[in-house]
């Protein structure tokens, strides 16, 4: 399993699955380890939601999102966050209407970092939209923003019905995942 598989070759994919079945097999069944014995390595997960992202199609969107994460936090960039990547990935995302690219923006722009200052407009804007997407968290912060005209003017009815929103995609998202019970 070194190296990158050409996904789009599909004799090297089934090679790819027959190993990785063998591997994980062998290392939880015999050995007793439930990681399979596959290493982290997010430098090539970094390369390839980057290499996936910029070639578009289905999953581009996610993978968009995955670049952005992995260099927010800097994981796979030898531990040291690159903000203004995460931004610019995110926003690619974020175009495609991917709620989570967006509130991550909002943060961005909500607390400011190196090389990209505080800007409560855009904080706003990309809240507001993550919100419009179904984000709950990204709904509680647009209402706190009109509630304490953080940025923008104070309007108490916007905030509230933004914190409405949230409220009501809370309770539809607690009765779509039902909590699992022990036994059942």
């Amino acid at each position: 399993m070194a190296g990158l598989v050409d996904f789009k070759n599909e004799e090297e994919v089934k090679e790819f699955l027959d190993n990785l079945g063998i591997e994980y097999s062998y290392q939880c069944h015999k050995e007793k380890d439930p990681e399979g014995g596959l290493p982290r390595n997010l430098k090539a997960a970094y390369e390839c939601f980057m290499t996936s992202c910029e070639i578009g199609g289905k999953k581009s969107t996610d993978a968009c999102h995955n670049v952005g994460i992995l260099a927010h936090d800097g994981q796979a960039l030898d531990d040291k966050p690159d903000v203004a990547i995460a931004r610019d990935y995110y926003t690619k995302a974020c175009n495609n209407n991917y709620a989570p690219s967006c509130f991550n923006l909002s943060a961005i722009y909500l607390q400011g970092a190196p090389g990209i200052p505080k800007d409560m407009n855009q904080a706003l804007h990309y809240s507001l939209k993550a919100c419009d997407l179904g984000h709950i968290w990204a709904c509680s912060n647009a209402s706190r923003m009109y509630k304490l005209g953080d940025g923008v003017r104070k309007n108490d009815d916007k905030a509230e019905s933004l914190k409405n929103k949230a409220k009501t995609l809370y309770l539809e998202q607690k009765e779509v995942t039902p909590q699992l019970k022990f036994g059942e």
